[in-house]
């Protein structure tokens, strides 16, 4: 692995986290929406990644250091969003405006503790990954000034 691909492999994690900060401040913003039907309330949606091949982030790049494995990984893929598939909450509120024909009010199942912790995790993630870009990007400063000595 070239150290000039660092840059993409620590890129493609900050895409990634950053859309999962995306789908957890969207799930905290709607965890206190309501809805007459299961149908139209808000479910919980959570990022699916995967781990992509170095062939399919950069594959004309050849040279030192870019052979690698078949399956060694070299970065990360969203494969999509998916919906929680856990129980909404139904609460009996026959005042609510929302409250359908037996008093009853739907709830995401949005989890707003876990959701927090999701937040931090994928933000620390995230600045971890800019750590290895300004580490990659300093030692690549410090290979140019080898000639100057």
């Amino acid at each position: 692995m070239s150290l000039g691909s660092i840059f993409d492999i620590a890129g493609s994690g900050m895409t990634a986290q950053s859309l999962r900060l995306n789908t957890t401040a969207s799930n905290i913003a709607n965890a206190e929406t309501a809805s007459s039907s299961t149908d139209t309330t808000y479910r919980a949606r959570k990022p699916v990644f995967s781990a992509i091949q170095q062939s399919m982030m950069n594959p004309a790049q050849q040279g030192f250091g870019t052979e690698m494995s078949d399956n060694a990984s070299a970065g990360v893929r969203v494969e999509g969003i998916v919906e929680s598939d856990a129980e909404l909450q139904m609460r009996y509120e026959p005042d609510h405006p929302a409250a359908n024909e037996d008093g009853y009010v739907y709830y995401p199942n949005v989890n707003v503790v876990e959701e927090m912790a999701d937040m931090m995790s994928s933000s620390r993630s995230f600045q971890m990954n800019v750590d290895i870009m300004n580490t990659a990007k300093s030692m690549m400063q410090r290979i140019l000034t080898l000639g100057q000595q």
